[in-house]
């Protein structure tokens, strides 16, 4: 089972995406948890994710996620942009897993 979380800035953009990676997963058979919140509420679900996956908007406090959340042994990247705002839910599901069996 993969946990995957995807982060904004109030987690609503994110949620259009994470429907996405949901049918995705179905379609592909892949068991995965997948949910958005925003940035306020990591902490409180960062223990139950495997992977954190944080919005174009918020690119920029990828190096804070990563020294907080790398050392707890949760992979941190920022979804692409193009696949983002294209709501590409496989390849954003694709990505997060790749990241997660490295």
């Amino acid at each position: 089972m993969y946990n995957i979380t995807l982060v904004c800035n109030l987690g609503l953009s994110t949620s259009m995406v994470v429907q996405k990676m949901q049918e995705a997963a179905k379609k592909l058979s892949i068991a995965a948890e997948i949910q958005a919140v925003p940035e306020s509420n990591i902490a409180k679900v960062a223990s139950k994710t495997n992977v954190i996956l944080l919005g174009p908007q918020i690119s920029y406090k990828l190096d804070e996620f990563k020294k907080k959340y790398e050392e707890l042994g949760i992979k941190v990247a920022v979804v692409n942009g193009t696949d983002y705002a294209m709501m590409n839910g496989e390849k954003v599901l694709k990505f997060a897993i790749g990241l997660i069996e490295r």
